[in-house]
C-alpha cells in the first residue's frame, strides 16, 4: 500500500495520505507529498491542490520512532517549502488532529478547511522541544503574536471553531462532506491564487511576551523548552523569515540535544509502557466492573469514589457512623460544586454523578459490587478483618481491592478464601486529582483480575504501574531512602530549609521536611511525650504537628505560608546535643548524593527482586505520584545521566549498600 496517492477531480489535485494509524510524516510520506505537488505543478490541467488524509486523523505529526535515526527521503523543511511556494493554491483539509508537524504542514498550505471536531496545535513543547519546522515563525504571521505565543508555549490544542474565529482555519467543512467541502474550496480560491504564509505581516504587541512569562513562572520554573519557544516568536517580530528559520532551527537543535527533552520524550513512552503488563496473554478475558463500593468515606475513600463517579460508574460508599457518612458525601458535593464554578462542569453534570453516589452504614450492600475498595486506617488487623468480612458478603468473581500504601497484600489476601480476587489499588492523594495508581499485584492475583484493574484506570483517567509485594512497594519505599537520610543530615548539621532548597531547586514539587509538615508530623506518634526517639519525637513532644496547627519543622502564617522557625531549630539543636554528633558544615552536593542517589540504587534493589516490571515504571510512580521534575525524566533515567560510576562511588563513600546491578553498570 502506498501512503501517498493523487486523485485528479477535473481542475483539482488531491494528495492523499494513509499512513496509518495516525498519518505520522515518516521519511516515505514526505517524499509522497513532495512528489504530489511537483505533479500539480507539472500539469496545466491541474489549478488547485487539496492535501488530506484518510483514517480518522489528518497529520498527527512527526514520526517519533525516526528521532535520533539517520535521515531518509527529503527534509522535512524542503517539503514544506514546495507546498508554500507553489504557483497553485494548495489546501489542507483537516479532520481529527493536526499537531505539531502536521499542523506545521497545514501552515504551509494557501488555506485551511477543517471539520468542527477538529484539534489544531503544536504540542512540542510537552516533550521538551519546540515547533521545528517554522512553526513559530509561521503562526505569528497567521494568528499574531499572542495567540501564537500561548499555543507554542503551552502545547494545548485549538477546537476549529476556535480556530477559525482566530483565522487559523479558513472555513469550516462538514464531518461527512470534508473531501468535496475542500475540492469546491479549493476551486473558489483559484482566482485568488496562492498566499505563501511567510509573506504574511506579523499582527500584535510583543509585549504579550513577557506578560506570559511572568503569569507561568512558577508552572515554568526549571523548564527550558517554553522559555526557548517564546524566544522563538520574539525572534519572528525582528527578523526576516529566512533568518528566524534558521534561530528557530538553532533552538530546536538545543533542545533536541539537550538532556531535557531527552527525559520528555523518555516519559512520553514510559507512560505508554506501563500500561502493558508483561506475559499478559492477548486472549485474557477482562472481567465486568459495572458498580464499585468503596469502604470509608474520609479525604481517601471520598476522593477514590470520585473517580469512578466521573467516569459514569455508580458507587456504593460505607462509613461506620452516619455523621461521618454525611459529612465524607458533603465534602464530594462541596469538591464538584467547586469544580462546577470553576466551568469544568455543568450543575445538571453534578447532579448526574451525586446521583450515582449510594451512601450506606452497611457492608451488605456491598454485595453486588464488581469491586470493592477499602479506603480504612492503615493498619493489618483492621484491614484483615474488613476483608474477612468482604469474602463473605461480596459475590464471587469480584475483585477487592486494597489502597494500603505499605502493608503486605499477600497478608492481607490470606484473610479471604480468593485471593486470585486479590490486588492492591494504592491511590495518592489527593485522589480525585493525582494521576498515579499503584496497582499491587499479589502472589496468589489472578490475571485477569490484574488486567482488569489497568484497564479500568485509564477509564478513570490514571497512570497505572503495576508493583509487587514489598514494604511501601515502588513509590513509598523508594521515598524511605530519601527521608531517612535527609533526618540523619539533620543530626549532622544542615537545616530543614538548606535539605528542602536543594529539593526544590532540583525541580521537586516540596523537599523532605515541607512534605512532613504537609502530611501532620504526629501520623504514627506514639503519642508518649517522654519517650522522644527522634527529631520527629521531639517535635510532636512540643506541640509541633506541621501545616495542621500552624508549626512544624518550619512555622506558618493563616494562608500556610512557611517560615524557618527558630524553635524547631532549636529542638533539632538539643537533640543533636544529646547525640553526641559534632555539627558541621553540609554542602548542597552532599544531600543529592544522599538523598537522591539512595532511591536510584533502592530502584535497582526493586527491580532486583521483581517488584517492577521495569526501570521506566519506576520514573511513572516518581513523576505522577511525587511530582519529580518530568525534564529529569525520573530517578532512573536521571541516574543514568548522572552516571552509575559516580553514583557507586558517592554512595560507597557514604556507607551504603549498592545494589549488585548499579555496581555491575559502573
Amino acid at each position: 500500500m502506498q501512503s501517498v496517492t493523487t486523485e485528479r477531480h477535473d481542475d483539482v489535485l488531491v494528495i492523499l495520505v494513509n499512513n496509518p494509524p495516525v498519518n505520522a510524516l515518516s521519511w516515505h510520506v514526505r517524499q509522497g507529498i513532495k512528489d504530489g505537488i511537483d505533479e500539480a505543478l507539472g500539469d496545466d490541467a491541474i489549478k488547485a491542490v487539496v492535501l488530506r488524509c484518510a483514517g480518522q486523523t489528518f497529520i498527527a505529526g512527526a514520526d517519533i520512532t525516526e528521532f535520533g535515526k539517520p535521515a531518509q527521503g527529503p527534509d522535512f523543511n524542503e517539503v514544506l517549502n514546495s507546498i508554500e511556494l507553489a504557483s497553485k493554491p494548495v489546501v489542507a483539509a483537516i479532520h481529527g488532529t493536526a499537531l505539531g508537524g502536521g499542523l506545521e504542514t497545514a501552515l504551509v498550505c494557501h488555506y485551511r478547511v477543517a471539520v468542527p471536531s477538529a484539534m489544531l496545535g503544536v504540542p512540542e513543547v510537552k516533550l521538551g522541544l519546540l515547533p521545528g519546522a517554522g512553526g513559530t515563525q509561521r503562526l505569528p504571521r497567521i494568528v499574531g503574536i499572542e495567540v501564537a505565543a500561548q499555543m507554542v508555549s503551552s502545547g494545548d490544542p485549538l477546537p476549529a471553531a476556535k480556530a477559525q474565529e482566530l483565522g487559523l482555519v479558513d472555513a469550516l467543512a462538514g464531518d461527512a462532506t470534508l473531501a468535496e467541502d475542500a475540492i469546491a474550496f479549493a476551486r473558489k480560491m483559484i482566482a485568488q491564487g496562492p498566499r505563501p504564509t511567510r509573506d504574511r505581516p506579523i499582527i500584535g504587541d510583543i509585549a504579550v511576551i513577557e506578560k506570559l512569562k511572568a503569569a507561568n513562572a512558577r508552572k515554568w520554573k526549571g523548564f527550558e523548552a517554553p522559555y526557548a519557544n517564546l524566544a522563538c516568536v520574539e525572534a519572528a517580530t525582528r527578523l526576516p523569515f529566512e533568518e528566524g528559520m534558521k534561530f528557530e532551527r538553532t533552538e530546536f537543535m538545543k533542545l533536541m540535544t539537550g538532556s531535557q527533552s531527552a527525559a520528555q520524550r523518555h516519559m512520553f513512552f514510559a507512560e505508554r509502557q506501563a500500561a502493558k503488563i508483561d506475559g499478559l496473554p492477548k486472549d485474557v478475558q477482562l472481567r465486568e466492573i459495572k458498580k464499585v463500593g468503596v469502604i470509608g468515606a474520609g479525604t481517601m475513600g471520598g476522593g477514590i469514589s470520585m473517580n469512578f463517579l466521573q467516569a459514569g460508574i455508580p458507587v456504593t460508599i460505607v462509613e461506620m457512623a452516619q455523621e461521618a457518612l454525611d459529612r465524607g458525601v458533603g465534602v464530594i458535593r462541596k469538591n464538584y460544586e467547586a469544580s462546577a464554578a470553576k466551568g469544568r462542569f455543568t450543575p445538571e453534570k453534578v447532579e448526574k454523578m451525586m446521583g450515582l453516589l449510594t451512601p450506606s452504614l452497611s457492608m451488605d450492600d456491598l454485595a453486588d459490587c464488581d469491586l470493592v475498595i477499602e479506603a480504612v486506617y492503615e493498619s493489618m488487623d483492621v484491614k484483615k478483618d474488613v476483608f474477612g468480612k468482604l469474602d463473605k458478603i461480596v459475590k464471587q468473581g469480584a475483585i477487592l481491592a486494597s489502597n494500603t500504601s505499605y502493608l503486605d497484600v499477600n497478608e492481607i489476601a490470606a484473610a479471604t478464601s480468593r485471593p486470585a480476587d486479590v490486588l492492591g489499588m494504592h491511590f495518592f492523594s489527593p485522589a480525585n486529582v493525582m494521576k498515579l495508581l499503584e496497582v499491587v499485584r499479589g502472589d496468589a492475583t489472578a490475571l485477569d483480575a490484574l488486567a482488569t484493574v489497568m484497564a479500568l484506570a485509564k477509564k478513570i483517567k490514571k497512570v497505572a504501574v503495576v508493583a509487587g509485594v514489598c514494604h511501601g512497594f515502588i513509590g513509598n519505599r523508594m521515598l524511605s531512602q530519601r527521608q531517612n537520610p535527609a533526618n540523619q543530615l539533620l543530626m549532622e548539621g544542615a537545616t530543614p530549609a538548606q535539605i528542602d532548597k536543594v529539593h526544590t531547586d532540583f525541580g521537586m514539587p516540596m523537599g523532605p521536611f515541607q512534605m512532613a509538615d504537609l502530611a501532620g508530623l504526629d501520623i504514627g506518634w506514639h503519642r508518649d511525650p517522654s519517650r522522644i526517639d527522634t527529631i520527629r519525637d521531639a517535635m510532636c513532644a512540643a506541640g509541633r504537628f506541621g501545616q495542621k496547627n500552624g508549626k512544624g519543622f518550619y512555622d506558618y502564617d493563616e494562608k500556610r505560608n512557611a517560615t524557618p522557625s527558630a524553635e524547631a531549630l532549636a529542638i533539632i539543636e538539643d537533640f543533636r546535643s544529646k547525640s553526641n554528633l559534632a555539627k558541621r558544615e553540609i554542602s548542597d552536593q552532599e544531600i543529592i548524593e544522599r538523598t537522591l542517589y539512595p532511591m536510584v540504587n533502592e530502584g535497582y534493589k526493586i527491580l532486583e527482586e521483581g517488584k517492577a516490571q521495569r526501570a521506566s515504571d519506576i520514573d511513572v510512580v516518581w513523576i505522577y505520584g511525587y511530582g519529580w521534575p518530568v525534564y529529569r525524566g525520573g530517578p532512573m533515567f536521571w541516574g543514568d545521566l548522572e552516571g552509575a560510576g559516580k553514583i557507586v562511588e558517592a554512595l560507597e563513600r557514604h556507607g551504603v549498600k549498592v545494589a549488585d546491578s548499579l555496581k555491575a553498570k559502573a
